[in-house]
């Protein structure tokens, strides 16, 4: 039997780490990224078309799974052009290289296509209105995957944290040794995600597909799905979560959007429904509080 390939794109983000790691069982995983060479099977500059093309070309995977992105949200209202080269030129050049060989497409979205004004939590179907630079490339890229069409998910998450790189969960670790009190929005409500969770679920799906037993009906598979922790809450909540876990415990205050502006707009609500992906693969992630519990506790192992 021949042996998948599974070609994880951005494998040093917080997510693409995650995924190497949890794909090894679905066939042979090459990382690709731009990081150290200790951690990167093949370099690969994402703005580059060709460049792209020809390594897809050459391994010929079974399975495309891009975890790249730009994700720096205010940096993006001055760097659109960057950003749209990486949300959503590359991931069209990849949607099409993976329609070209046949192989699964696997991208990751955001919560950040829709404008908060919703009051409970969104469908895919809803309708789409980013309010953000970044929120914009990154539908672009969507919409890109979507024309390629072809086998593919767009996985969309929301609020991704980990153990590694730059996130919430970091920062709130490392203020809490800096400071006595920490202000932190408490207007703005969505889901804190585990990036390994998001690895997890995304292996689980790929894995029903790709069984020498599975017959997908790709016509009706493919699509958008959301793919978050369940419930909600807001930063101050999720802050308050992770300082309740420190050794040193700063008092963490309720402040308004308005009391902490950014370049960049924040949708006010962007709950996601996760209610698709359960009724299509019985993938259902759990609570965001016991996710994040079990996040830090795999830290201290």
């Amino acid at each position: 039997m021949t042996k998948n390939v599974i070609l994880v794109i951005g494998c040093t983000g917080q997510v693409g780490w995650e995924l190497v790691r949890c794909a090894q069982p679905l066939g042979q995983v090459i990382a690709v990224g731009r990081g150290e060479q200790t951690e990167v099977d093949r370099s690969l500059d994402l703005s580059d078309p060709a460049a792209i093309r020809a390594l897809v070309d050459e391994l010929k995977p079974t399975v495309i799974i891009n975890a790249a992105a730009y994700t720096a949200v205010d940096n993006a209202e001055k760097e659109t052009d960057s950003a749209d080269i990486i949300n959503a030129q590359a991931v069209a050049v990849l949607a099409e290289c993976a329609k070209a060989h046949n192989a699964v497409f696997v991208h990751y979205s955001t919560d950040y296509v829709f404008d908060g004004t919703a009051s409970q939590p969104y469908l895919e179907t809803d309708e789409v209105n980013p309010v953000s630079a970044y929120g914009r490339t990154k539908l672009a890229g969507e919409q890109a995957v979507a024309a390629a069409g072809g086998k593919y998910f767009i996985f969309r998450t929301a609020w991704v944290y980990g153990m590694r790189g730059k996130n919430f969960l970091r920062t709130m670790q490392r203020l809490a040794n800096e400071y006595e009190r920490l202000t932190v929005v408490a207007d703005q409500k969505g889901t804190p995600t585990w990036s390994r969770m998001i690895a997890e679920a995304t292996v689980q799906v790929v894995a029903q597909v790709i069984s020498p037993l599975a017959q997908p009906d790709w016509e009706n598979l493919s699509g958008v799905y959301h793919l978050t922790n369940a419930g909600e809450t807001t930063w101050h909540g999720f802050a308050q979560a992770i300082i309740d876990q420190e050794e040193k415990s700063p008092e963490v205050a309720p402040i308004t959007t308005a009391d902490y502006p950014t370049p960049a707009a924040r949708p006010a609500y962007s709950v996601l429904s996760n209610q698709k992906l359960a009724d299509t693969f019985a993938v259902q992630l759990p609570d965001w509080h016991s996710a994040l519990q079990l996040c830090l506790r795999s830290h201290d192992l």
